[in-house]
């Protein structure tokens, strides 16, 4: 019996043994941790944060969860034991990161045991900070925040409504030539303020930028053009129709949209000669759409140009542009009050560039709809500093103090059977002052109840040798033929002295051996043997001409206001007692010149766009 009992008791013994063996075998077998990402891909751009959501379940309980970023070690985080773990990780690419590439944030958890989890990876791609913009967009509102590009030709289909925010910066691909085109019935909403204005500008960097580094800004509609059929814009392949040849009032007030506080810059692509966008190209666009406070800088042709249409503008400003600074085409008959040009000396297109340009149509032959669908657009208060500064020298080209491009010639190129009108301005710097090449445009202005004035405007000018008509002390030019040149240069110089205010050198002065063209007024301040034109007489300071600087050192923001001279004291009701300037114009107004006391161009723009970094 006692035997027995012993037996009993060693074999419950090495049951319990046996129990113990098999807790202990069931604790190793408890599986090891595992980890999940979610999600397990992201993107975002250099300096940006992405974010995951790690979560660890650990059946012996978790000791530890352990990045690696591309192979090296990085954060680790204490489990604290707990089987089931989330974190919330948060990684921000490097700036340095280059685009396209892929960063492989690996995890890997530790439990209590020392067993391993196997690795999940969080794959971030490095995406490009800059937006492309590119085929036809939908409607849609861009972030000022974010930066963006405009690749190839880029279009706002009818319908649709393109909202740019004040201060965003569009960069335009050189490359691709980019241009960004409003169709007809298409819109775009870009409303900058002086504080945050909108910029389309250059791709290119810092130091690099060039006139015609992209396409410009396009914005087309359904308004009058005098056309026989429907025009296509220059420029754009395929190509893109516009306007209505219907009659001057349909469409009249069609809203395209608004443009405010907006500056374009390095736009403009000569494609083939005499097929080029521009800066700002408006091709029969209604009165409805707004255009105020925009500039065109460094352009690659014309600063602003009018196909048709019947959109005004206010507050305009050309710089350095290549070819024309307003340029109007096709029956436009918008008004324009408060523009400046600033004209670069050797910046000036092979066809002659102008301030103002107009034509009617391609020729001077009369339009289906008669005057009443000419190109009537009319300007008030523009003030013009043109290539050349003293004006001197012109006559024999001696002891000239700066050279411009041979390729500039008048101020003013009214052709083609126009009729645009130009009131109150201030003009200046240019070897000819007006040009008028055949009798279709000089009776638009002349006959006995005219359709076109230029009306109160004063014009620098240099003593001009007028070739086709042998050489006058003249400041006009005209290639008429009937009834002969020299008679219709004599009309259009009589009418505009009986309307207008010219100083011009009339005469020469023997300085030592060398010639110098005077001037008829008292002069200023001789300068280095060269008389001064008379500009402070008028306000207007000589250090507002681009001619004496570069495009490195011109004023980033140059004061244009006047306060004293003769542009300034005018009689309001003289100066707008013309018809022509309806109720779209500020009528009380006392000065000639697009500025009095205030500089409207302060803040917003920018004269030096080359060394500014977007």
């Amino acid at each position: 019996m006692k035997k027995f009992i012993q037996l009993t008791i060693l074999f419950a013994a090495i049951a319990s043994l046996a129990v113990m063996q098999s807790c202990k075998d069931e604790e190793k077998i408890q599986p090891a941790p595992t980890v999940t990402v979610d999600p397990t891909s992201a993107s975002n751009i250099p300096g940006a944060k992405v974010t995951a959501n790690i979560t660890v379940n650990a059946p012996n309980g978790g000791k530890s969860l352990v990045s690696y970023i591309s192979g090296v070690e990085g954060e680790s985080f204490d489990i604290a034991g707990e089987v089931d773990f989330t974190k919330a990780f948060e990684f921000t690419v490097p700036a340095s990161a280059i685009i396209g590439s892929k960063i492989i944030i690996s995890f890997q958890a530790i439990d209590n045991k020392d067993y391993p989890s196997a690795i999940a990876n969080f794959v971030v791609t490095v995406g490009n900070p800059v937006i492309e913009l590119k085929g036809n967009l939908t409607t849609q509102a861009l972030d000022a925040s974010k930066p963006y590009l405009l690749t190839g030709q880029v279009f706002v289909p009818s319908g649709v409504i393109l909202t740019i925010p004040e201060g965003t910066v569009i960069k335009g691909d050189k490359a691709t030539k980019a241009a960004l085109i409003v169709q007809p019935g298409g819109k775009l909403i870009a409303n900058g303020t002086a504080a945050k204005p909108i910029v389309f500008t250059s791709s290119q960097s810092v130091g690099e930028r060039d006139r015609g580094d992209w396409g410009g800004l396009i914005i087309l509609g359904n308004a009058w053009v005098n056309q026989t059929a429907l025009p296509a814009i220059e420029g754009i392949t395929p190509s893109q129709t516009y306007g209505n040849i219907t009659s001057p009032a349909t469409n009249e007030n069609e809203d395209s949209g608004s443009l405010k506080y907006v500056r374009i810059e390095y736009a403009g692509v000569e494609l083939t000669p005499n097929n080029e966008t521009n800066g700002l190209t408006l091709g029969g666009v209604g009165s409805g759409t707004t255009i105020d406070y925009v500039q065109s800088s460094f352009g690659g042709d014309d600063a602003f140009e009018w196909f048709g249409g019947s959109v005004n503008g206010k507050h305009l400003v050309s710089h350095s542009t290549w070819d024309d600074d307003f340029d109007t085409d096709f029956g436009w008959s918008g008004n324009v009050q408060w523009a400046l040009a600033v004209r670069n000396p050797f910046f000036a297109d092979q066809s002659g560039s102008a301030a103002f340009e107009s034509d009617n149509q391609a020729n001077a032959n009369d339009t289906p709809s008669g005057s009443a669908g000419y190109t009537r657009g009319v300007f008030s208060n523009v003030t013009v500093f043109g290539p050349r500064d003293y004006l001197v020298g012109t006559e024999s080209n001696l002891n000239n103090p700066r050279p411009i491009s041979g390729n500039y010639f008048q101020a003013l190129h009214i052709r083609r059977r126009t009729a645009l009108s130009i009131f109150n301005s201030f003009i200046s710097g240019f070897p000819i002052g007006l040009r008028m090449d055949d009798d279709a445009t000089i009776t638009n202005f002349t006959a006995g109840s005219p359709l076109a004035f230029l009306q109160n405007n004063v014009i620098f000018t240099p003593r001009t040798a007028n070739t086709s008509s042998g050489s006058l002390a003249a400041n006009y030019a005209t290639n008429s033929t009937t009834p002969d040149a020299a008679t219709a240069l004599t009309n259009v110089t009589s009418y505009w002295t009986t309307n207008n205010i010219t100083e011009a050198n009339t005469g020469s002065l023997t300085n030592g051996s060398t010639k110098i063209p005077t001037w008829g007024v008292t002069v200023d301040n001789p300068v280095a043997g060269v008389i001064v034109p008379p500009y402070a007489t008028y306000g207007i300071s000589l250090d507002l001409f681009f001619a004496k600087y570069t495009a490195a050192t011109y004023p980033s923001n140059p004061n244009f206001a006047v306060t004293a001279g003769n542009l300034t004291g005018q009689t309001a009701g003289t100066l707008f007692a013309n018809a022509k300037l309806g109720s779209f114009f500020d009528k009380t107004l006392t000065y000639k010149g697009a500025f009095g006391s205030t500089d409207w161009t302060d803040t917003w723009s920018e004269f030096q766009p080359q060394s500014k970094i977007y």
